[in-house]
């Protein structure tokens, strides 16, 4: 098994966080164009969301095929395959200039975006010792946000100066880097045994997973800070396009730098989570998201610029946690585990924007902070029941 030591561990951690960056950088690019696109096909701020959000959803059930396939045929092959389909989409990505075209091709992107996300935690968790996979998962998160910023960034520049169809050319340039990159970095498995597919085996997985109660709470909280945390930034684009800001899309896609602070979040919390509990962890996590969303209300635009920098560290911070937890606690089909985490993870980051609207278009920003802050409640609720239940069985023993 890979130790944290060995240069095998450098090796297939930094080709998954590549592997990850060029999924995010896809997944994310087209978020700070939301008013850009808007303007152009004359569409709504909900409608054109879903351009956006049809990607994040179709990758959440995709999740359900790749996780069980990869139980099957290995993890590289699916990896190194799906990468090459989300370059390819890229590039017909470039030719659409209407809201069905954006829509569907952006759902079939989605489909080959989930090949990473639903295995790489699991390729760690065959060939990683398990302290050197919680220090690669942090790693590995910290990649997923430097990707999702990346991708922002340099679509809201590329987008005010040639145009948002040109966004997804870039893209498609940054992906045959990172392609050539893992074919050559990652190794291949040593330690992976197949399994013979079963649908219904798969199905009593999943039920097994889900019947779990620390991996549901888990799930619970992860699918639903996303829910809220994805689409915070959706929505304040609007705002900030708007008087008294008015601000053009390249200097919307700086806002996303703010997503820094989650990749340092995720990189110190698998060493925090080894000095203390698990649920503490997340707990403290989902508090410094409240504090951060709290600070958006003012209307200065350096407290809202601080208060996502605040949240993008409690978020992922709280997401890398969660996320090394469940693998720890599936003591079967690890990936199914896992995929099904980042199922309830994708699909809500997809449905968030549908709940966060009638805030929206009640009370505005403040609106969307009041939503925001009910269901960070509800997350903080289920990890002090992790919290309770893992003191309790502490106590027992």
């Amino acid at each position: 098994m890979i130790e944290t030591t060995s240069p095998q561990f450098w090796r297939a951690t930094l080709a998954l966080c590549i592997a990850s960056f060029m999924v995010f950088a896809n997944l994310h690019g087209m978020q700070p164009l939301l008013p850009l696109v808007a303007t152009s096909l004359e569409l709504s701020e909900l409608a054109v969301s879903r351009t956006y959000t049809i990607a994040t959803l179709v990758l959440g059930f995709s999740l359900l095929f790749y996780g069980p396939l990869s139980d099957v045929v290995g993890r590289r092959g699916i990896i190194v395959f799906t990468l090459i389909g989300v370059m390819l989409v890229s590039v017909l990505l470039f030719f659409a200039r209407d809201y069905s075209s954006l829509f569907w091709l952006r759902a079939v992107q989605g489909f080959f975006l989930a090949g990473v996300p639903a295995v790489a935690i699991a390729y760690m968790g065959d060939e990683f010792t398990p302290k050197a996979m919680m220090t690669a998962v942090g790693l590995y998160i910290a990649g997923n946000s430097l990707g999702g910023v990346s991708g922002r960034i340099l679509g809201g520049i590329v987008g005010d100066w040639l145009g948002w169809p040109a966004v997804f050319l870039m893209l498609t340039g940054l992906s045959c880097c990172c392609i050539a990159l893992v074919a050559w970095l990652l190794p291949p498995s040593q330690h992976f045994k197949p399994k013979a597919f079963s649908l219904l085996g798969m199905l009593k997985d999943l039920a097994l997973h889900v019947s779990n109660p620390k991996l549901l709470m888990a799930y619970i909280i992860g699918g639903l800070n996303f829910f809220i945390f994805l689409n915070q930034y959706t929505y304040i684009t609007f705002v900030l396009a708007e008087p008294p800001y008015a601000l053009p899309a390249s200097i919307l896609g700086l806002l996303f730098l703010t997503y820094l602070t989650g990749t340092a979040g995720s990189m110190v919390s698998g060493r925090i989570a080894q000095r203390f509990s698990s649920p503490l962890c997340m707990s403290v996590g989902i508090l410094i998201l409240m504090l951060g969303t709290a600070l958006t209300l003012h209307d200065s635009l350096w407290a809202i610029v601080l208060g996502f920098f605040i949240n993008s560290f409690g978020f992922f911070f709280t997401h890398s946690v969660a996320s090394s937890w469940v693998s720890r606690h599936a003591h079967t089909a690890r990936a199914s585990a896992s995929a099904l985490y980042l199922v309830f993870y994708y699909v809500g980051a997809s449905a968030g924007g549908y709940y966060l609207y009638p805030f929206w278009q009640a009370q505005g920003w403040s609106g969307v902070v009041l939503g925001s802050m009910i269901v960070f409640t509800l997350t903080l609720i289920c990890s002090l029941i992790l919290l309770y239940w893992q003191r309790k069985e502490t106590f027992s023993h």
